[in-house]
């Protein structure tokens, strides 16, 4: 059994959903060859040596899952893009380019986090670029602790600010570049998250039967795709 998750926003202000993914980690997690995290694991995400006795406890529940024998694998989001090796030495994962395709119940599947995909939302998209420029990361990495912290709280506000002014169209994936993505990377599956909009699209890719997975976010509930004999089976649960 593997499990894919993504979003889980992790902070101090939200402590059932650090409840229940600490349980999940002692319970569901146990049982999986693999766990895949596909991106906005933190909330926020100002560099590796700003880690906080918060995240360092995450870290550590993470390298006792590592340690009995689960496989845990990492990828940025758009939250936590600034996620490094230290955070994943720590945490005893391995992370994950954005995108990947990795071999998953026998099929090669793609993995992403999805921002990328959502080309329609052009300013989103020149900011992506800007901040994930190497030149950038090093400047930012760089940075007084207190600057990081004060540019982390701008780019949020602004982003929730923005978010609530756009078309939802806009801040969701481009339907027609979906095909060409899987087509380029010679995969059938897609699997992502981001756009908080949990669902199994069917569609074609060069004649033949093709589906995009998007995970849930971790909010009102949380979600896990399970892969195992039976196929793809994404389901909610509650975080109580």
């Amino acid at each position: 059994m593997i499990l894919l998750i993504s979003d889980l926003h992790l902070e101090e202000k939200r402590p059932d959903i650090t409840r229940a993914f600490l349980h999940f980690l002692a319970t569901r997690a146990r049982q999986a060859e693999a766990l895949y995290i596909l991106g906005d694991f933190f909330e926020v995400w100002i560099g590796d040596d700003a880690m906080t006795p918060f995240q360092q406890s995450i870290a550590d529940a993470l390298r006792a899952l590592s340690e009995r024998g689960t496989r845990i694998y990492l990828m940025h989001g758009n939250r936590d893009f600034m996620l490094g090796k230290g955070f994943c030495r720590a945490a005893g994962c391995t992370l994950l380019g954005d995108p990947s395709v990795v071999e998953l119940g026998g099929e090669r599947v793609l993995l992403m986090h999805g921002d990328s995909l959502c080309t329609r939302d052009e300013g989103y998209m020149r900011l992506r670029r800007l901040l994930r420029n190497p030149l950038s990361l090093f400047i930012l990495r760089h940075l007084p602790l207190s600057t990081r912290r004060k540019l982390a709280r701008k780019l949020r506000n602004e982003s929730r600010a923005q978010t609530r002014m756009k078309a939802s169209d806009i801040i969701d994936v481009t339907p027609e570049l979906i095909p060409r993505v899987l087509a380029e990377h010679g995969v059938r599956t897609l699997i992502h998250g981001h756009t908080h909009r949990p669902a199994t699209h069917e569609l074609e890719v060069d004649g033949r039967p093709a589906q995009r997975i998007v995970l849930g976010d971790w909010d009102q509930q949380g979600w896990a795709l399970q892969v195992d004999e039976s196929g793809f089976q994404q389901a909610p649960f509650d975080l109580n």
